[in-house]
């Protein structure tokens, strides 16, 4: 049977957290940089742990005007800082709470950019090995974030995107351009399903780009987020894939 993790970006201020945790398999938790602050952490936590879902930090760049989508030039050793800030923070509040943190996924213009540059992308990953090297790492799939945190030995999770839309290179259509996300439902439970069943997706362009999806991200923070969730759960479920977190 094939299985794939569904993980959801929370703790960013948007209603529909808990509801969420129904149709997803692992959350990635707002660490007070980019959104999110110790309450919204720990309130999270606590939700994830009874609902049964994997836990992971969700690190960013210092730009919560910009709900950390903007681009910055910090040194590697100013990353690992950052992101060794935000994952201690959250495994603390997890150990506090009795739950584990499992998985580590950057957020916005940070995972973008890790994506492409490599010196970005091995900061990255040696924060998260200094801290736990059980952790899973989440990337872009195909990208510089996957291969530099293996050359550590770290386990990752290539990670694919229901409802944002590709380039040719396997890049996702950055959010400035008018075709980024995909608004329809429906579109968006059809590209997850084919991502795990035929390993690829279609570009912006036609062309057929090949792509792994260990874990499929759906967003939270749309007024429709409940409805995607719902509708790609049930795309999956009822076509024999299992639902299930990448430590499980």
């Amino acid at each position: 049977m094939l299985s794939v993790d569904l993980n959801c970006d929370m703790g960013e201020g948007f209603p529909y957290d808990a509801a969420l945790m129904d149709y997803v398999s692992s959350v990635n938790i707002a660490c007070g940089y980019h959104a999110g602050d110790e309450a919204k952490m720990r309130t999270t936590v606590r939700n994830a742990i009874q609902k049964g879902v994997a836990i992971g930090a969700h690190p960013s760049y210092a730009d919560r005007e910009n709900f950390g989508r903007t681009l910055m030039s910090l040194t590697s050793d100013e990353i690992r800082e950052i992101v060794t800030a935000q994952i201690s923070k959250l495994q603390d509040i997890c150990l506090e709470e009795g739950g584990m943190l499992t998985h580590v996924k950057p957020h916005g213009s940070l995972y973008n950019q890790a994506a492409k540059d490599a010196e970005i992308a091995a900061a990255i990953a040696q924060a998260v090995n200094a801290i736990d090297p059980n952790l899973v790492l989440f990337g872009l799939s195909g990208s510089v974030s996957i291969s530099e945190a293996k050359k550590l030995g770290l386990r990752t999770a290539s990670e694919a995107f229901a409802d944002r839309t590709y380039k040719a290179d396997g890049s996702l259509t950055p959010r400035s351009e008018p075709d980024a996300l995909i608004d329809d439902l429906n579109q968006a439970a059809d590209q997850a399903f084919r991502m795990i069943s035929k390993g690829n997706v279609v570009a912006t362009d036609g062309e057929i780009i090949t792509i792994e999806a260990d874990t499929i991200c759906i967003h939270g923070d749309g007024d429709h987020a409940l409805e995607f969730a719902a509708a790609i759960h049930k795309k999956l479920t009822e076509n024999g894939i299992k639902i299930k977190a990448i430590n499980g």
